[in-house]
C-alpha cells in the first residue's frame, strides 16, 4: 500500500520534460480546470454557516475524488498506468506557462500590460500606474513559484501522485474562491485555511531557493516582510530583496527598494529560471533517495 505514495524519478523528469515542451494543456483536457467545476455543484447563495458547511464539503469531495483517483492511477501496472502517472502528475505544475504569463506583461503600453498583469493576479489593475503593475507581474511570479512550482513538487516528494494532485485541487479552490467578499468570505474558508497549511513549508522553502541568489538582501527582505501574510509575503520579500526593487500591494503591504521598472520583468524572469533549475534540481535529489 505505502508503494502507492512513492514518487517516481523517471515520471517527474518526463513531466517536467513535457511541461517545458508543450506548455499547459488545452483547457478541455487539463485536469485543474475540471478540479474547479466542482464549485458549480454547491450552493453559495446561502446563510453564512449553511455556506461554510457547502465549501467544506466541496473541499473535502474536489481533493477525495482526486486524491483516490491518483491512488487508482498508481495501481494501473506497465506502461500505461507510467503515461497516465506522467501526463497527471505535469498537470500539477505550471514551469513554462507561468514564465509565459508574465513575460506578456512586459510591454510598453500601459494598457496592454494592465490586461496582461489582470490575467496573472487577482486585484483591480484598471487603475495601477506602470512601476505597480510591474510589481504586481513580479509578485505573481515569485509567489506562484511556490503555488505552482514548489508545492505540487513538494507534495509530490512526499506522497506521490495523490500528494500532488490533492495539494493542486486545494490550491485552485483556494484560488478561485478563497476571497473576503461577501460570496466567498465562508464559502470558501475552509479551502483556504487548507491552502494556507498545505503552503506553510513550500512558500518558505522557495523564499529559501531565492535567498542563494543574494543571501544578505533577501533575508534581510524575508525578516522585514514575511511574516506580513502567513505564507505569500516570504516568496516574494526574498524575490523582492534579491533584485532589490520595492513592490507594492496598495493598502495591504509595500517592500522597499527602487520602484521597478520594464527591464527588471527580464531580470526577474532570469532569477525565476535560475530558481527553477534549483527548485527542480533540490527535488530529484531527493525523489531518487526516497
Amino acid at each position: 500500500m505505502t508503494g502507492l505514495f512513492i514518487p517516481n524519478p523517471w515520471v517527474f523528469l518526463c513531466a517536467i520534460a513535457i511541461d517545458l515542451a508543450i506548455g499547459e494543456y488545452p483547457n478541455f483536457i487539463h485536469p485543474v480546470v475540471w478540479m474547479g467545476k466542482m464549485v458549480g455543484f454547491f450552493n453559495i447563495d446561502s446563510n453564512p454557516n449553511v455556506r461554510f458547511f457547502n465549501g467544506l464539503l466541496l473541499l473535502i469531495f474536489d481533493s477525495g475524488l482526486w486524491f483516490l483517483g491518483g491512488i487508482g492511477v498508481m495501481m494501473i501496472p506497465g506502461i500505461l498506468g507510467f503515461i497516465i502517472q506522467v501526463l497527471l502528475l505535469k498537470s500539477t505544475f505550471s514551469i513554462r506557462g507561468l514564465y509565459a504569463h508574465v513575460k506578456r506583461c512586459k510591454v510598453d503600453d500601459d494598457e496592454k500590460m494592465r490586461k496582461a498583469v489582470s490575467m496573472i493576479v487577482s486585484r483591480d489593475t484598471s487603475k495601477l500606474d506602470r512601476w505597480h503593475l510591474i510589481s504586481a507581474a513580479l509578485e505573481s511570479l515569485s509567489e506562484n513559484t511556490s503555488d505552482s512550482i514548489t508545492g505540487p513538487i513538494f507534495y509530490y516528494a512526499l506522497f506521490g501522485l495523490p500528494g500532488a494532485l490533492l495539494y493542486r485541487v486545494v490550491n485552485t479552490l483556494d484560488a478561485m474562491i478563497g476571497y473576503h467578499t461577501e460570496k466567498f468570505e465562508w464559502f470558501g474558508k475552509a479551502a483556504a485555511r487548507t491552502d494556507d497549511a498545505l503552503n506553510f513549508i513550500p512558500s518558505r522553502l522557495t523564499a529559501t531557493f531565492f535567498t542563494i541568489f543574494s543571501p544578505k538582501r533577501a533575508f534581510g527582505a524575508i525578516f522585514k516582510y514575511g511574516p506580513i501574510k502567513i505564507n505569500g509575503t516570504y516568496p516574494m520579500s526574498a524575490f523582492s530583496g534579491v533584485l532589490g526593487v520595492e513592490f507594492e500591494k496598495i493598502g495591504i503591504y509595500k517592500f522597499d527598494g527602487r520602484e521597478p521598472v520594464l527591464s527588471d520583468i527580464t531580470r526577474g524572469l532570469r532569477l525565476y529560471v535560475f530558481s527553477t533549475a534549483v527548485i527542480l534540481s533540490f527535488f530529484l535529489l531527493l525523489i531518487v533517495v526516497r
